[in-house]
């Protein structure tokens, strides 16, 4: 009874609403998954039947396909671990299409603008969620902390306009361009805001958020077992692991027996496969099966711990960063977090700061 009632819709909206309704319809049978994945980006499931996006997967279905599928090859490795991470800070797992459509999944992808990584950060971003660019380390390529500063940022983004698809064109072009879109459309509406002919917002965000809404439906429909591609079987999780400062890859690799690519392309945020030494040790990522091999034949030197028996103060001044206030007092950056209660490593000029020293550096400062 009820596929007669299904199928007398389809006639209905044939006759009623045109053949681009028609397609909508067939659309609808194709991606059973589009009610998840319109919901998880606050869309409403009228946007189905809207004759642009129709058009666009029409014209779009056969390359995205197959630009999932390279996708998926690429990333099978890191795919868990970014999931996994959006998941636990309060950020739909779905949001792993931003970033497909942003990189395809290339670790060290470069955009013609300069953006970098999964994410795609412009340096000025990647410096306001603490984010380290240097010449001998990006993090913009590593997997984990690009993933945090890119979920930081698309919280900030929703809290801001309190939709999921605005916070995902806002990535795109910011948040300036999509308020100033709100603004001159008179509504947030999804299907208004990306129209072709009263272009509210550039092209490239247009076709962006279509992308991003089709690869979606592409990949949960395999997800949800509407289709049974095997693509979407994800290989070993990553687990990240502390390493001491210098030291090559190629010798990791060695200890792990694993090939010397294989753990570069999982480390391109460390520049010529060697660990940086600005700070004592670094998290590198391993495949989570090789961990305990790792465990068994790498240790981490014991430090000797030198008493620090005083306390100094001093205001930090335009320019100066923990490592380099710390290089100063010859102290340690970690000790001076915990000294002043610091959970990241920003500073703000003329604030004080309390520096654990030892005698002798106490003597001079004070002499």
């Amino acid at each position: 009874m009820y596929a007669w009632i299904r199928y007398f819709k389809s006639i209905l909206f044939f006759y009623t609403l045109g053949v681009g309704s028609v397609y909508a319809i067939s659309l609808e049978h194709k991606y059973p998954s589009y009610t998840y994945v319109f919901h998880e980006f606050d869309v409403d499931e009228s946007y189905l039947y809207n004759e642009e996006f129709i058009s666009f997967v029409s014209k779009h279905e056969k390359n995205l396909k197959s630009f999932y599928t390279r996708s998926l090859l690429r990333g099978q490795e890191i795919l868990p671990t970014i999931q996994g991470l959006l998941v636990d800070d309060g950020v739909s797992d779905l949001f792993i299409y931003l970033s497909m459509v942003e990189s395809g999944f290339s670790i060290d992808a470069v955009s013609p603008k300069k953006a970098v990584g999964l994410w795609q950060f412009m340096p000025a971003t990647a410096k306001d969620y603490n984010l380290t660019v240097c010449q001998s380390y990006d993090e913009r390529c590593d997997t984990v902390s690009a993933t945090s500063a890119a979920i930081n940022y698309l919280n900030k983004l929703y809290k801001q306009f309190g939709k999921w698809y605005l916070s995902a064109m806002a990535y795109n072009c910011g948040e300036g361009c999509v308020s100033r879109a709100i603004k001159r459309a008179g509504t947030d509406e999804l299907s208004v805001l990306i129209d072709g002919n009263l272009k509210y917002l550039p092209r490239e965000t247009r076709q962006y958020m279509k992308k991003i809404l089709l690869l979606a439906m592409i990949g949960e429909n395999y997800t949800l077992g509407f289709s049974n591609n095997t693509n979407e079987k994800l290989a070993n999780s990553l687990i990240q692991v502390n390493v001491l400062a210098g030291t090559p890859l190629k010798e990791i690799a060695i200890l792990l027996k694993m090939e010397e690519e294989k753990l570069l392309s999982l480390n391109k945020s460390l520049k010529d496969g060697i660990v940086p030494k600005e700070k004592s040790t670094y998290k590198i990522t391993i495949p989570i099966d090789k961990v305990y091999a790792f465990y068994l034949r790498y240790q981490l030197p014991d430090k000797k711990k030198v008493f620090k028996s005083h306390m100094i103060s001093h205001n930090i001044s335009l320019g100066e960063t923990l490592e380099s206030i710390a290089k100063q007092y010859e102290a340690n950056v970690e000790e001076i977090k915990i000294s002043n209660h610091l959970t990241d490593d920003f500073l703000t000029v003329d604030d004080l700061l309390v520096i654990p020293v030892t005698q002798n550096i106490f003597e001079k400062v004070i002499e």
